[in-house]
């Protein structure tokens, strides 16, 4: 019955699995979408990271190698980007691990957007990120 919820009404699904939760009645959980759910949860916040960094990134790399273009809107990009990165480590401490990581696997993804964006071929981009993770979720630090 639960499974059948689970497809016709997520949202009345998530409120009759959190009061089985609370009323501790386990045998009663959906457990195997419940599962499922738990694990996009994880998903998601690391594909947030993800995208907040290839954003930041992105404006980092424009406002080093665009700086006569540099504009108030770049710089807001950059402030907001690294708040709300700040929020999601603060809320997410086990994916500051990951950071490094995620930096080398969007890296590719923030040139090429910065191309697109700028028209820049910019052959002179290095081909990894010239940002070390701390310096890329500094507040002070502009390249």
């Amino acid at each position: 019955m639960t499974a059948i919820l689970y497809d016709m009404d997520f949202y009345a699904w998530t409120q009759q699995q959190a009061a089985l939760l609370r009323d501790e009645e386990f045998a009663e959980l959906d457990r195997q979408n419940l599962i499922e759910e738990i694990e996009a949860m994880g998903r998601s916040e690391k594909r947030e990271l993800a995208s907040r960094l290839q954003v930041l990134i992105m404006h980092l790399l424009k406002w080093q190698y665009q700086a006569a273009l540099r504009s108030r809107s770049w710089q807001s990009t950059i402030r907001i980007q690294r708040r709300d990165l700040a929020r999601l480590l603060a809320d997410n401490p086990s994916l500051r691990s990951t950071v490094s990581t995620v930096i080398v696997q969007i890296y590719p993804d923030a040139v090429a957007d910065m191309r697109e964006e700028t028209g820049l071929l910019a052959p002179d981009l290095p081909q990894t990120c010239p940002y070390p993770p701390t310096d890329v979720l500094d507040l002070g630090f502009w390249p």
